[in-house]
């Protein structure tokens, strides 16, 4: 046996004293092995029982095609990864924008997320977002600090805790205005105060659901 780029030849000696090759192992065997294997065999043939030259043309076209198919099957594997590679280099553009699914929501609106990360999921460029549950009128204090309140419109201190006064909403985030267009504050019996000190500046804030979903690239329908 002789062991030669990986090419295993089990060989043996016949009666003539001549050394003979019986088997060759190996999975990385080329088109030009083969010919070489197959001049040996020439070379080496019975004069009186010659080789078919039909077969070994046969066996030669077959073991092209073979070879044909394995290049094939690598350039296919890297055009699949150059292209993952590029929808993965697009979908990281996105991070940190505004993107829809082409779902809709209970409120019959179209579901929006905010991107945080992308990554290859078995071989899927996935979108790690962040849905926007609502957009949140601000309101500032008298001092001018954003007041926190939450889906009930309780104003929350530094803690998170409610302070016993409460936003009126309209529906979750919108805030309810009064004539003078400033924010109708309640007290914790739900009665209007006057004069409150509290305004509205116009500007919103996204509100945020607490868990992350995963969504394909592909079903990516806008960006915004």
């Amino acid at each position: 046996m002789a062991v030669e780029n990986n090419v295993t030849v089990n060989s043996s000696r016949g009666v003539d004293g001549n050394s003979y090759t019986t088997s060759v192992a190996n999975d990385e065997l080329t088109n030009q092995d083969f010919l070489r294997l197959m001049l040996e065999q020439l070379k080496m043939q019975d004069p009186t029982k010659p080789m078919d030259s039909d077969q070994m043309l046969t066996t030669q076209m077959q073991m092209s095609s073979i070879n044909t198919n394995l290049e094939t099957i690598e350039t296919m594997k890297f055009l699949a990864n150059s292209f993952k590679q590029s929808n993965l280099s697009n979908a990281a553009t996105i991070i940190g924008k505004n993107i829809e699914d082409g779902n809709i929501g209970e409120n019959g609106v179209s579901k929006a997320y905010t991107v945080r990360s992308v990554e290859v999921v078995d071989g899927d460029v996935m979108v790690k977002a962040q849905q926007i549950l609502y957009i949140e009128d601000q309101v500032r204090d008298k001092d001018g600090n954003y007041v926190f309140y939450d889906v009930k419109g309780q104003i929350l201190d530094e803690d998170g805790k409610p302070t016993g006064k409460k936003v009126a909403l309209e529906d979750p985030g919108k805030v309810i205005v009064d004539k003078d267009g400033n924010p109708v504050i309640l007290d914790k019996n739900n009665e209007i105060i006057e004069d409150s000190e509290y305004t509205v500046d116009g500007s919103t804030m996204p509100v945020y659901s607490n868990q992350l979903s995963v969504i394909p690239y592909a079903q990516v329908t806008k960006i915004f």
